[in-house]
């Protein structure tokens, strides 16, 4: 045993130490992010800071520590592994109206809150925003940088093109009378209750539920079945798809019994074809009655609660949700689950959910948020007035923008054929009535990834930065998180008329597609070139 292992070293030895011990470059930010995060212990010696070689051996003998090693070996040395925010619970990273409503593409807000708070400390060691400033962020996507931007007392302007996006932000920004919320979604439920012991649903689905519970324990007990796919005994997709056909003819035996009319009459629209007929009808109960809400800030936020139910009512798989196949509209063998699972035919349990989950989230903001001003304007960032856009919608907040300009920009454009950001949410966009611009997205995923999608994505964000740079100071920061694979933010910057001067490569751990690889973003720093 190395008796040495005790040693302590001050955080450059540290650093020199490590550098030689994993044969790669580690930096003092490095060692101070992990005695940040409680990777490594902090020891004081006559004021000086100092760290354990044992704690350090420890910390790079970990999974942590090993996974940082491998993505570093695969990724490169230029990994910026504070960035990862690895200490982080899903709990964090969801913090409350952050998860108002599901979105694909957003960033995590802890990143934000990096680039934005004006606190120095070991591992950041610069400021770009201070308390009062003005931000930017002409992708507003689900308002993620306007409530961040809160938190830390700093206005903040979003733009999107998408009228959804611009609504979800937006209601995530707002003031509510929580009484009048819960008042308004009790008196929905209960007219959803009453609709749903009028027909046969509910004694359909105890039936059924039961049913299918005998049947799951039968021929999919748990962990055993899943232990015996795992270990090559059964094969789950042939066995799943033989048991699947035997649970049919109970489930449509059901559907005659109670008279289900699973169908709706046409399948035009995304509501038509996506959603049991009893859930389409719940779903136009429930937004006649919020139609009807005088409040329009309960209005509003009871509609996105639908909403929200809205996706997870969707008549497809567990497996599917995030991109749509195929309607469901049967008992199906599950994939993820390892059992015979059902498609939904009420809305009740998810409205009721969300319902109380908002409001929860709703209190937890209101204990952080500060009295500083945040809007998400609904237009083309390549072309949009922000004053004159502002001077409708407020004419505080756009003296304060007029006198003092905007400080800089934190966004995360679209990345090149990537998601349809307008389709994720066709379920709304039917239901509110939302003007649908599809043909003014950038890089969306319909255009693909080619040549001249990437020319046009090139063309699109340099005019996004042009207009933008209009309205901000002279010396202003410009943050920008992409995956650059195709190499085209040098352009962009140069087109634009700014400099990359930074750039910090992120490890980003928790994706939600099934591909978990080592997997990185690089977040730009630009200035006035």
């Amino acid at each position: 045993m190395d008796n040495n292992r005790e040693k302590l070293m001050t955080i450059q030895e540290a650093s020199e130490w490590a550098s030689v011990y994993l044969d790669r470059e580690v930096t003092t930010s490095n060692i101070s992010y992990l005695i940040q995060y409680g990777r490594i212990r902090k020891m004081e010696n006559n004021g000086n800071t100092q760290v354990s070689k044992m704690d350090l051996i420890k910390y790079y003998e970990s999974y942590l520590g090993k996974r940082e090693i491998s993505w570093k070996k695969q990724l490169g040395n230029d990994l910026n592994w504070g960035l990862s925010f690895d200490h982080l619970r899903e709990a964090d990273t969801t913090k409350h109206v952050h998860r108002l409503h599901p979105y694909k593409g957003k960033f995590i807000p802890q990143l934000v809150e990096y680039f934005l708070d004006d606190h120095i400390d070991d591992y950041k060691g610069e400021v770009y925003f201070d308390r009062g400033d003005i931000v930017l962020d002409p992708f507003c996507g689900s308002g993620t940088t306007l409530v961040q931007a809160n938190e830390l007392g700093i206005h903040a302007i979003g733009i999107d093109i998408s009228e959804f996006n611009t609504f979800i932000s937006n209601a995530k920004i707002g003031r509510y009378d929580i009484q009048d919320i819960r008042y308004e979604t009790n008196r929905i439920l209960k007219v959803l209750n009453e609709m749903a012991k009028s027909s046969n649903i509910i004694k359909f689905e105890d039936e059924l539920s039961t049913l299918l519970s005998e049947f799951n324990n039968k021929y999919f007990p748990s962990p055993e079945y899943k232990r015996r796919v795992r270990n090559k005994e059964i094969d789950g997709k042939k066995y799943g798809e033989e048991k699947e056909k035997e649970f049919l003819s109970i489930y449509y035996g059901l559907i005659d019994k109670y008279g289900i009319k699973l169908k709706q009459d046409s399948d035009k629209t995304f509501l038509d074809k996506w959603y049991i007929k009893n859930v389409r009808q719940e779903i136009d109960m429930a937004f006649d009655l919020i139609r009807n809400i005088e409040n329009i800030q309960t209005k509003k936020i009871a509609a996105l609660i639908l909403s929200r139910t809205m996706r997870s009512c969707r008549a497809t798989t567990h497996s599917d949700l995030a991109t749509l196949k195929d309607p469901i509209l049967a008992t199906y063998y599950c994939h993820k689950h390892g059992k015979i699972c059902k498609p939904l035919f009420t809305i009740s349990n998810w409205f009721y959910r969300y319902s109380r989950d908002t409001i929860k989230r709703l209190k937890e903001f209101d204990q952080l948020r500060t009295n500083s001003y945040q809007i998400c304007l609904s237009g083309d960032s390549r072309n949009i007035n922000i004053l004159e856009n502002l001077r409708e919608k407020s004419e505080y907040f756009y003296e304060l923008v007029k006198e003092n300009k905007i400080n800089g920009i934190f966004t995360s454009p679209p990345y090149v054929g990537l998601i349809d950001y307008h389709e994720q949410h066709a379920y709304a966009y039917d239901l509110f009535g939302f003007n649908r611009r599809d043909d003014l997205e950038i890089g969306p995923l319909f255009r693909g990834r080619g040549i001249e999608a990437r020319k046009s994505y090139v063309e699109g964000i340099s005019e996004v930065l042009i207009n933008c740079k209009k309205f901000l100071v002279d010396d202003f920061n410009i943050f920008i998180v992409a995956n650059d694979r195709y190499n085209l933010y040098p352009e962009i910057a140069k087109r634009s008329g700014l400099k990359i001067v930074n750039q910090f490569k992120r490890p980003v751990l928790n994706r939600t597609e099934k591909d978990k690889s080592a997997y990185s973003e690089i977040i730009f720093h630009m200035k006035r070139g």
